[in-house]
């Protein structure tokens, strides 16, 4: 990942109140297309000028080329509250964070993954695990990748919730382990609509914790089709399941990992 500075000068008179609404309108529509990462981004006033950082999956992240309708038109809105469009300055590479997927056309599939602690792509190679930048692929729905990215925030507050332990833990595992769930659902339809678009099988990760007997994990089926999906040997140090008409793919239960 990557550091830039986004400065956003005023050619004429303003307030923080407009200034405010339209940068975050920029922010907001380059971050529902994978543009940038996160959801907080340090802003300041310094000299005439609005001054933001923010984290990217590539170096050239912010290209023009890669922005969706919601980017170009709130760039373009931005004169109406006589900002001009931002200076992009790179800062560096981030150093506490995920390498990026940069050779898709060496990648066979992508899994649809992510946890509380990443902030990263939530759709990642199948090869190598890293995380696939959104905007090089098509958008999933309305121009942009809003879908993936809400599904990813939900999937990181349930999981936030399971691992502290205290609200709502056993109500947070059935999100994200069962497949009967919303949540699950909605990654479904998402993984189905990412293999369409891009021509390359996605699958899901179905969270797995709990079980009754170590060997009754190893042999537990596919809970949509019944199927055998145990893999000869784990993917990633992380995936033991996996299952090609599904589209899912799993762990062996936390309870039973060494």
């Amino acid at each position: 990942m990557f550091q830039h500075r986004l400065t956003f000068e005023c050619f004429d008179n303003t307030t923080i109140t407009v200034a405010q609404q339209a940068i975050m309108r920029v922010l907001d529509s380059l971050r529902y297309n994978g543009q940038i990462l996160g959801r907080e981004f340090p802003c300041y006033f310094h000299n005439g000028s609005f001054i933001c950082q923010v984290v990217c999956p590539e170096q050239d992240s912010l290209n023009a080329q890669y922005a969706s309708p919601q980017v170009k038109a709130a760039l373009k809105q931005l004169s109406d509250a006589c900002l001009l469009r931002p200076d992009i300055k790179y800062l560096g590479e981030e150093l506490f964070s995920d390498s990026t997927e940069n050779n898709l056309a060496q990648v066979s599939a992508y899994i649809l993954y992510t946890s509380f602690i990443h902030s990263c792509s939530p759709l990642r190679s199948l090869e190598r695990f890293l995380p696939v930048p959104l905007y090089r692929i098509p958008a999933v729905a309305n121009g942009d990748q809003r879908q993936i990215i809400k599904w990813q925030e939900d999937w990181s507050a349930c999981d936030q919730l399971q691992m502290n332990g205290f609200i709502l833990e056993n109500e947070a595992v059935e999100q994200l382990s069962t497949t009967g769930t919303r949540l699950f659902q909605r990654g479904w339809d998402l993984v189905r609509r990412i293999g369409y678009l891009t021509g390359k099988p996605t699958y899901l990760y179905l969270y797995r914790v709990g079980g009754h007997s170590l060997e009754e994990e190893k042999n537990r089926s596919c809970p949509v089709c019944g199927h055998s999906w145990r893999l000869e040997a784990p993917l990633h140090d992380l995936f033991e399941f996996r299952c090609d008409r599904c589209l899912l793919i799993s762990n062996l239960s936390w309870d039973y990992k060494n």
